[in-house]
């Protein structure tokens, strides 16, 4: 699909939190196809949730399940990535992280596209590895 050629009712604004991660689509990370590789998008997602998860841990967390992914749309060379992150959940040593991913892609018009959402699952460690708890 070519990016001219979205259309207009897949456009949304950013959300008007700070985004926990930016950086734009290049070409060194797209597949065969010449489209950005879902590898290098799940690869942001899991960055982007073990921030928020690191952050409401206050500490190094691990991640123990990727408890849903959803590609939306296509991501293209040149697309201004936004990493969106919500606590969902909060365990005794486990936090669920939902994570949005948007592309701000054509400067020009600043059509903005919701590309991919995931929910994760990260646990608490400590400098064992071992599960600790997180403060509720």
């Amino acid at each position: 699909m070519d990016p001219s050629t979205i259309a207009t009712s897949d456009c949304v604004s950013l959300p008007d939190e700070q985004p926990t991660m930016r950086l734009p689509a290049r070409p060194t990370d797209t597949n065969s196809s010449g489209d950005i590789f879902g590898g290098w998008i799940m690869s942001q997602v899991d960055l982007a949730g073990s921030i928020a998860a690191s952050r409401r841990s206050k500490g190094r967390t691990v991640t123990v399940a990727v408890n849903s992914f959803h590609f939306k749309k296509p991501v293209y060379v040149g697309d201004l990535i936004s990493c969106y992150t919500k606590i969902e959940k909060v365990g005794n040593t486990s936090i669920t992280v939902l994570v949005e991913i948007y592309a701000e892609r054509r400067p020009e018009k600043t059509e903005c596209i919701k590309v991919t959402e995931a929910i994760l699952t990260y646990v608490a460690v400590d400098e064992n590895g071992s599960p600790r708890p997180v403060d509720q």
